[in-house]
């Protein structure tokens, strides 16, 4: 081979040598470079992991706005934990023990429930949730209590001092009190001394005209024994002429009773008002001669007596009538009871206790009176019958008089039993009570004398009821 050729063929075979050696460097370069970057990529995937366990992309990329401003050198992280701690330092009131911060909360949270259980005698916490309720607003709570208190104490001290000024005001009014009074027991002992003098002196001068005295005395009583004596003398002389007279009189009034009998009580109502004109037994109507003109109304009612025979004693008649209907001397009326084997006549003569056309009755009402017929007298009875007898024309007076025309008596009434001490106690009206039956009974029983004393027409309810043909309707409801 020429020179020439054998040098080109050594430069290509340097160069590719050259080639190969740099190509396999490159090669061992690039695995070695994918390695490693390999490598690189793994711990940044697994730091990328790790980060993520921290905080989300979202919070990695606000920080500031999570955690406030950073405080260098400190990490994000670092600073976080320092403001942590301060907040349970707030909370605890000291700097939270160097553990994790879960244990940190768990001391804080310790922290407030024994804030719950010292509070709770001071503010409500019933409904209160320990895991809502945070101290700001225990402490609110207590604030609040705390001005109640405040403001309850300042009004108890504002009665206090009043309280005190009173109290004061009082001392001072009794301390004058007693000033005065001790004044006024000065000058009562000094009258009582004077009068203590005044009994001596006086006690001596009693001693020394003491027998002078008592013997003044003994003549005086001698004296006035002999002039009661003769007193006595001219009593027993009255006496005995008082006795002659009463006698006297006794054997007047039997002469004149022999001679003229005494006056029946009762005439005034066997008097009749008037009489039957005409009778229709088929109708029950009858027509009376009494009219507008003798002051006859609808309502009136009348007795009708038997033509034949003198009035009955009890008042009862044959039956009794209503008026309906009203000319000026005539009226028509119902009959009420009519009774067939009695039956009204023309002629029969008529009358009403109360109702009387030329004057008006007097009438006077005492007793008890049961209206309604249940067993026991009526509150109102006498009210009720002053109106039905004011509504017939006639007057009712209080008391027995020599103008009362008749006299109603109910029956006596009942004198309750005087109270004891024990039922004054429970009703302290009980005695006004008892007291007041006593007065009716004693009314009762003076009018009822007065009435015989003065030969008054007594009339017992239902003989008054006969007498004024009301008897039947007496038992229907609303007839007073």
């Amino acid at each position: 081979m020429p020179p020439r050729k054998r040098q080109q063929s050594n430069a290509m075979l340097y160069t590719l040598i050259a080639f190969v050696g740099l190509f396999i460097a490159a090669a061992t370069a690039a695995i070695i470079y994918y390695v490693k970057a390999e490598d690189y990529r793994t711990k940044e995937e697994a730091l990328r992991a790790k980060i993520s366990d921290i905080a989300t992309a979202t919070q990695q990329t606000s920080f500031g706005a999570l955690v406030g401003t950073r405080q260098r050198p400190e990490t994000w992280i670092g600073t976080m934990i320092d403001n942590f701690d301060a907040a349970i330092a707030l909370v605890t009131g000291a700097a939270p023990r160097d553990t994790h911060m879960q244990g940190k909360l768990s001391a804080a949270g310790a922290k407030v429930q024994e804030a719950f259980l010292l509070v709770q005698d001071y503010i409500d916490l019933t409904n209160a949730d320990p895991n809502n309720t945070g101290l700001t607003t225990i402490i609110a709570d207590l604030k609040a209590a705390l001005d109640n208190a405040i403001t309850a104490q300042t009004a108890l001290d504002n009665q206090l001092k009043q309280l005190q000024q009173r109290y004061d005001d009082a001392m001072a009014a009794t301390l004058q009190k007693e000033e005065l009074l001790q004044a006024e027991k000065d000058i009562l002992q000094q009258e009582v001394n004077a009068n203590t003098e005044d009994y001596k002196k006086l006690r001596a001068l009693l001693e020394q005209i003491t027998n002078q005295k008592v013997e003044n005395a003994l003549a005086q009583l001698d004296q006035e024994k002999a002039n009661r004596e003769q007193i006595n003398q001219k009593l027993l002389k009255t006496q005995a002429q008082l006795t002659l007279t009463e006698g006297k009189m006794k054997r007047a009034q039997d002469e004149v009773a022999m001679t003229k009998p005494p006056p029946d009580s009762n005439a005034p109502a066997m008097i009749a008002d008037g009489k039957i004109i005409i009778a229709d037994i088929h109708t029950n109507i009858v027509h009376i001669n009494k009219g507008s003109n003798d002051r006859v109304y609808r309502g009136l009612t009348f007795v009708v007596y038997d033509k034949n025979a003198p009035f009955p004693k009890d008042g009862k008649g044959k039956a009794e009538i209503e008026v309906f209907d009203v000319q000026k001397t005539i009226s028509a009326a119902r009959i009420i009871s009519p009774d067939n084997r009695r039956p009204i006549l023309a002629g029969d003569p008529i009358a009403n206790l109360i109702w009387d056309s030329d004057k008006k009755n007097v009438f006077v009402i005492a007793g008890d009176f049961d209206l309604d017929n249940k067993g026991g007298p009526d509150d109102d009875a006498i009210m009720k019958m002053t109106a039905l007898i004011e509504k017939w024309g006639a007057r009712v007076d209080d008391a027995v008089s020599v103008d009362t025309d008749f006299l109603v008596l109910g029956n006596r009434p009942q004198v309750l039993k005087k109270p004891t001490f024990e039922q004054i106690e429970i009703d302290p009206q009980a005695m006004e009570k008892f007291e007041a039956s006593q007065r009716r009974r004693d009314d009762y029983n003076n009018i009822r004398a007065q009435a015989q004393n003065l030969w008054i027409p007594t009339f017992a309810y239902d003989r008054f009821l006969y007498f004024t043909g009301y008897k039947q309707q007496s038992a229907n409801a609303g007839a007073f």
